[in-house]
């Protein structure tokens, strides 16, 4: 099991990640399309990363506005796996 990440490291942390909050214990980013097309296009496109990771993020999609929740749920926290999923998605689909 991943190890849980100390408050001083995730502050740290989140502050060099562009679009993405500290929401209790997990990492969010909204981001808004143009339109539901443009919405689970963006979707689509965290399949390979987040397989690649064996770490998957939490969905919402109302129309055009993708929210993002990371969090490791069998550490009941937040993980390096959660910050190097943001990263990536951030660095290779923005």
């Amino acid at each position: 099991m991943a190890e849980l990440i100390n408050n001083t490291e995730i502050q740290e942390r989140a502050s060099q990640l562009s679009g993405w909050t500290i929401e209790g214990k997990q990492l969010r980013s909204t981001r808004l399309f143009k339109d539901f097309i443009e919405a689970i296009a963006f979707v689509n496109k965290l399949v390979a990363p987040s397989e690649a990771a064996a770490h998957h993020p939490d969905i919402e999609i109302s129309y055009n506005k993708v929210t993002l929740n990371l969090t490791t749920h069998d550490a009941g926290g937040l993980t390096e796996k959660d910050f190097a999923l943001a990263q990536e998605i951030s660095s290779t689909l923005d």
